[in-house]
């Protein structure tokens, strides 16, 4: 190899490595996004169902939509410096989609590992967690959040 075809080499090894550090970036606020967004739902659940006294079939959905609203302003805000939509209202239907979409995969995950594989609710839940998490800022981060289609 030729000095100058490896100088050559060295601008997209260094365009690979700042673009891998940006989502790195990227996902560690996300992490710290998703955390906030959880607490916020699940300090809303268990208020409502032992402060309030509402059931938790009502308040498990409630807890939800505003765990939603929290992780979208916080990911808008903070953690993803591009957006692909111009239009806020689709942008947050697909978020939410998204959202509900993992959640869904949460349940079957859990599902499979309780009722197939004979693994505890709270073994089944943890393994869903890293998997959940990797989809949604997976999928909001290649459909979302990256620069315009």
């Amino acid at each position: 190899m030729t000095a100058k075809s490896s100088s050559a080499a060295e601008p997209r090894v260094l365009l690979a490595w700042g673009a891998y550090a940006h989502a790195l970036r990227e996902a560690m606020r996300y992490l710290g996004a998703s955390a906030v967004a959880l607490a916020a739902d699940a300090g809303v659940y268990v208020a409502l169902i032992r402060g309030a006294g509402v059931d938790y079939l009502v308040a498990a959905p409630a807890a939800f939509a505003l765990g939603l609203a929290v992780i979208y302003v916080i990911s808008t805000r903070w953690v993803f410096a591009r957006r692909r939509l111009s239009d806020a209202r689709v942008e947050f239907a697909i978020f939410a989609t998204i959202g509900v979409v993992g959640l869904c995969l949460n349940q079957l995950v859990i599902y499979a590992g309780v009722a197939h594989l004979g693994v505890s609710a709270e073994a089944a839940k943890l393994a869903s967690v890293s998997l959940v998490f990797g989809f949604n800022f997976v999928s909001r981060k290649l459909l979302l959040f990256t620069g315009s289609a």
